[in-house]
């Protein structure tokens, strides 16, 4: 055999070889375990919450947004957990935890930080990632900022930390914190209402056809249910301390510098597509991913995001 042939033939053989990891690596990431459905008590509460994946992998601890629920995370649950051990739970007020009564109960960003906290502690989690999409981010840094020593590092999907990141829709929300009585009507429409709902899922995005509309029409058949527009409407109204609390997110970053991955949907109408460079202002190591998706953008974009996780959360 001639030296040309020879080298052909190492060439085909490695070639081969490089197919074969690479569809190897892509069995292993889609290799998933089951997810298991459970509720526990927390602070007398029945807490739903989502969990797959080895018991010994490392946490993704995921935090969900309005108005949805853990059922969110699904698609990185059926692509993450067969390296990673996944948890989502519901927040009081959402999914299939309990709904308390407004009147009796605190809807609050720091009450749900607490709660968050103490579900933690209640499944043995002292270390984890954290995973923080829209109402997840104000839990989530609350969470951090009181227990920093448990934080791995962050993953940020289409939420806020600072001022310049809430878009046009905010003019009526902002509102609705300086005169709730006068504004609550306005605030339900623009916040609760079934066009809202879909644009939350679809923003500005041309490809329509590329979103399930079960998406909207489920979470709007959530939000109609006659204790929703209250519960809303309280935590609604505290999303104001949310934004008194930016600058001591932003402190907390800067100083510590975590491992952070920012990912955002380039349709996303709720925020600005300012934000993640907010982000990488506090953190200029942060990891930042802007994506051809939507504020939840997990709808359109899982593969993409599943890979980004899985090679953040593992480096």
């Amino acid at each position: 055999m001639n030296w040309t042939a020879r080298i052909v033939l190492l060439a085909s053989v490695a070639n081969c070889l490089f197919q074969l990891l690479a569809q190897a690596e892509k069995k292993e990431k889609l290799m998933s375990n089951p997810t298991f459905y459970r509720t526990i008590k927390i602070d007398g509460l029945s807490i739903f919450y989502r969990e797959a994946g080895p018991k010994d992998a490392p946490v993704l601890l995921l935090l969900h947004g309005l108005p949805s629920s853990s059922r969110m995370f699904e698609p990185l649950f059926s692509r993450l957990s067969g390296r990673f051990h996944l948890i989502a739970p519901d927040y009081p007020g959402f999914g299939h935890s309990e709904w308390p009564d407004p009147k009796t109960f605190a809807y609050t960003f720091d009450h749900y930080a607490e709660i968050m906290g103490h579900f933690t502690e209640a499944l043995g989690i002292s270390r984890y990632t954290l995973y923080m999409q829209d109402y997840g981010g104000p839990v989530g840094f609350r969470m951090a900022l009181t227990h920093p020593e448990r934080i791995e590092s962050l993953i940020v999907q289409d939420a806020v930390a600072h001022n310049e990141g809430l878009g046009a829709n905010w003019k009526t929300r902002r509102a609705f914190w300086v005169d709730r009585a006068a504004n609550e009507s306005a605030l339900r429409t623009n916040l609760l209402s079934l066009a809202t709902t879909r644009t939350r899922h679809i923003g500005s995005d041309p490809n329509v056809e590329r979103y399930d509309p079960d998406l909207w029409t489920d979470e709007f058949a959530f939000l109609s249910q006659p204790i929703q527009a209250d519960i809303q409407s309280d935590l609604f109204y505290d999303y104001r301390t949310n934004v008194e609390s930016y600058p001591r997110w932003q402190t907390w970053m800067r100083e510590k510098q975590p491992r952070l991955l920012v990912i955002w949907g380039k349709y996303d109408l709720s925020f600005e597509l300012s934000e993640p460079d907010a982000y990488r202002q506090d953190v200029p190591k942060a990891e930042v991913h802007i994506l051809e998706a939507g504020h939840f953008a997990l709808d359109t974009a899982a593969d993409e995001i599943a890979d980004l996780v899985h090679r953040f959360a593992s480096g």
